[in-house]
């Protein structure tokens, strides 16, 4: 089994819709076993199996600046 990781994304959310992207994208990925999404702190922890940059990508396609 892969190890877990703990990421943290910087990401530019205005919105609670823009949060709410985020979070639909990181529930329905594989390798994620939990994340936090802060609106306040414009910050995404993200812990799981899944690697870097798969999440990075799927955070990305949300159109949300990283």
């Amino acid at each position: 089994m892969a190890d877990e990781h703990t990421y943290q994304f910087n990401v530019k959310m205005t919105c609670g819709g823009c949060s709410g992207a985020v979070t639909r994208v990181l529930s329905k990925m594989d390798g994620v076993t939990s994340f936090d999404v802060s609106l306040e702190k414009q910050e995404v922890i993200v812990k799981g199996t899944a690697p870097y940059d798969a999440v990075l990508e799927k955070i990305k396609k949300t159109g949300k600046e990283v």
